[in-house]
């Protein structure tokens, strides 16, 4: 299951069930609920106010919700199933980690895709692999397979570092938010941290 904050009194979460609830904290009930079709992986809100749900599925698509609205806006199909998503700081950009062993950019004010990320060796390890932009929007990062940490540059679409010391498929990665340190965990529960030296 997912979950983000829509707004400060207001929790969105998607589910295996393949519905997205709108929670009110305060009631602590389930205030509306959307059918997306399909089981959901990870869901990102896209702006300040809470309007916008971005929701990626099993069923390979990245679904676009308006609060204000029944049925979601629009979707964008993919190769395979969306594993995670993540948002740029700016939200003008979105990543997804894809089950056909690629990350997808999205632009989000023309809703398109605008660069593919794959590299050899690079192998989604399992449906709950999390990819992450760093803090400075620069680089994105994402655990294989095979234990490795890729790195790219967001602008050239190229490996910049690959880490090794993993034993078993890196699951999630996350960047701390002041600094340049970045942390993966993998299947076995090891946690590494990475620094610039």
């Amino acid at each position: 299951m997912a979950g983000k904050f829509l707004e400060q009194s207001k929790v969105v979460t998607g589910s295996y069930d393949r519905t997205l609830k709108i929670w009110d904290l305060r009631s602590r009930a389930c205030i509306e609920t959307k059918f997306a079709g399909s089981s959901c992986n990870d869901l990102v809100t896209a702006d300040g106010v809470g309007s916008t749900i971005i929701s990626g599925h099993y069923d390979k698509r990245i679904r676009f919700w308006d609060t204000r609205s029944e049925s979601n806006a629009n979707d964008i199909l993919l190769q395979g199933k969306v594993t995670s998503l993540d948002l740029s700081r700016d939200a003008n950009y979105l990543i997804s980690c894809v089950r056909d062993d690629t990350l997808k950019l999205i632009d989000l004010r023309m809703n398109q895709i605008i660069l593919s990320f794959s590299s050899e060796g690079f192998k989604v390890g399992c449906d709950w692999t999390r990819a992450t932009f760093s803090p400075d929007g620069q680089y994105v990062a994402v655990g294989s397979a095979d234990g490795s940490v890729f790195i790219w540059g967001v602008n050239t679409a190229k490996v910049e570092t690959i880490l090794k010391d993993h034993g078993s498929a890196v699951t999630a990665t996350s960047w701390n938010p002041f600094g340049s340190y970045l942390i993966s965990v993998d299947r076995a529960k090891k946690a590494v941290v990475w620094g610039d030296g």
